[in-house]
């Protein structure tokens, strides 16, 4: 699995062999980045692309260091919930 921020598209995304399984839109303020959407297509429900992108895209905000996240979408606000380690990010 490939992860990736993409600016451009303003969302982190996941490819498995190249192929596009999953994204998490965000948005991007002074101080805050809010998750607004994550979608992982059928083809790789199941098989941890949501769980890889949720850290990934953590993992970035905590090594920017410059922002708390607003988790509007219930995929990263329930992944959040179940990984303590991650709550010190949320405003």
């Amino acid at each position: 699995m490939e992860l990736s921020k993409n600016p451009a598209a303003k969302r982190f995304e996941a490819r498995v062999d190249g192929e596009l399984a999953g994204f998490a839109e965000y948005i991007e303020m002074t101080g805050l980045v809010i998750f607004s959407h994550t979608e992982v297509f059928p083809a790789f429900e199941g098989t941890g692309v949501g769980s890889s992108l949720a850290r990934f895209a953590l993992d970035a905000v905590r090594e920017d260091g410059s922002r708390k996240v607003q988790p509007l979408c219930p995929f990263i606000k329930s992944w959040i919930e179940r990984h303590p380690d991650y709550q010190d990010l949320v405003r």
